[in-house]
């Protein structure tokens, strides 16, 4: 019988502010087999689709998608905030509630040749998703797919990327904010 992930995000009422209901991956990764079986379920829906790289954003990202990228056999690469990545870089602007930050990409890690997927633990708004694509794509590569461990969709994410013309897959859903 398949493992019921959904049980081992704990829920943390009014975080970081009142009226949020933060999923909490934490639990998760620190069951083993329920991390283990996180990633595969990721990577299964991906094998044999010219998958060449696995991106992953910053922080929690890079934890399912280091993961999924070995689990697919291939690179992967940390899109990271501004400043933190060594050599050159590219960047992508885009909007928080108050301001504007920046990820960043290696310019030289992709080209037109490579198929990527982008793996993060949790769709919200989809702002920085969407930011992350609209970068791995300015190298040419193609971002066709987007997978995360939890989608919220009363925030409409996942459907404001699919827009992008991302097809998007989450293991498990959590209703609300």
């Amino acid at each position: 019988m398949p493992l019921d992930l959904q049980s081992l995000v704990r829920t943390i009422p009014d975080y970081p502010k009142k009226g949020v209901q933060f999923r909490d991956i934490t639990t998760l990764i620190e069951h083993p087999e329920g991390f283990k079986e996180s990633v595969e379920r990721i990577a299964s829906t991906y094998r044999g689709r010219g998958i060449t790289h696995v991106a992953g954003i910053e922080a929690r990202g890079f934890i399912f998608g280091a993961g999924v990228a070995i689990a697919l056999g291939v690179g992967f690469i940390p899109v990271r905030k501004k400043g933190k990545l060594p050599g050159e870089t590219i960047g992508q602007n885009y909007a928080l509630e108050y301001g504007v930050d920046t990820i960043e990409i290696h310019a030289d890690v992709l080209d037109g040749n490579d198929t990527v997927l982008l793996v993060d633990d949790l769709i919200a708004t989809g702002g920085t998703a969407i930011a992350a694509v609209g970068l791995l794509r300015r190298t040419g590569a193609k971002v066709n797919d987007a997978a995360f461990v939890i989608d919220l969709p009363a925030l409409s994410g996942a459907s404001r990327l699919q827009a992008e013309g991302v097809t998007v897959s989450s293991l498990m859903a959590f209703e609300g904010h």
